[in-house]
């Protein structure tokens, strides 16, 4: 069973769609004791940080996260489900987030004629290929929909990197924690295979 965080970010349904068609078993629940029973949890987000972080608290869903990511079982964040799991965002500045993770949340910088928000596909560098991007090869497109963005502090934690007007920190892997600032459940094939690799991870 993988459990999708409900704090109503807009994107719980495609993430569920794409879960039952790669033939998984999926609740959408903020309950702490069906998520802690789930054997993986994903957070998603669409939206700005502050929201988010505010729904979080509502609900009572922080200790709740931070006890999935101390205990082992594989955790998903996509979107803004990535950039909650830092300390903090330019988008919000003085909230903070879970802080699962140590650096903060950055606008991608205007000029170059690129428009913010970056909304469209582009091709991954992949720097960690054994778990999320397993038997993911070359430099594959997916879908991004983002005004902020991850530099992260610490380097060895980066999975995958684009590029769009600097360098993005598109995904990243530490321990059971686990997280892509792109939509796999939006990106064909790729997406569904990356969705697939995080099912078949093992508590850590």
């Amino acid at each position: 069973m993988i459990a999708i965080i409900d704090y109503d970010a807009g994107n719980l349904r495609s993430v569920q769609k794409a879960l039952q068609f790669i033939g998984e078993e999926v609740v959408i629940t903020r309950d702490h004791d069906e998520i802690m029973n789930s054997g993986k949890v994903i957070l998603p987000g669409v939206g700005a940080f502050g929201d988010a972080m505010q729904k979080l608290h509502s609900y009572h869903l922080i200790n709740t996260i931070k006890e999935v990511a101390d205990c082992g079982k594989p955790l998903l964040g996509i979107c803004l489900g990535q950039q909650l799991m830092f300390e903090g965002s330019e988008e919000s500045e003085g909230i903070e987030g879970l802080g699962l993770l140590p650096g903060k949340i950055i606008r991608i910088p205007e000029g170059g004629g690129l428009k913010i928000p970056h909304i469209g596909w582009n091709n991954l560098n992949i720097t960690q290929g054994d778990s999320l991007y397993q038997d993911i090869t070359g430099t594959p497109y997916v879908y991004f929909v983002h005004s902020y963005y991850l530099k992260s502090e610490d380097r060895s934690i980066v999975a995958a990197t684009t590029e769009y007007g600097t360098l993005i920190d598109a995904s990243v892997e530490k321990n059971n924690i686990y997280a892509c600032q792109f939509h796999p459940e939006k990106s064909g094939e790729i997406g569904l295979k990356i969705l697939k690799n995080f099912a078949s991870l093992e508590e850590r």
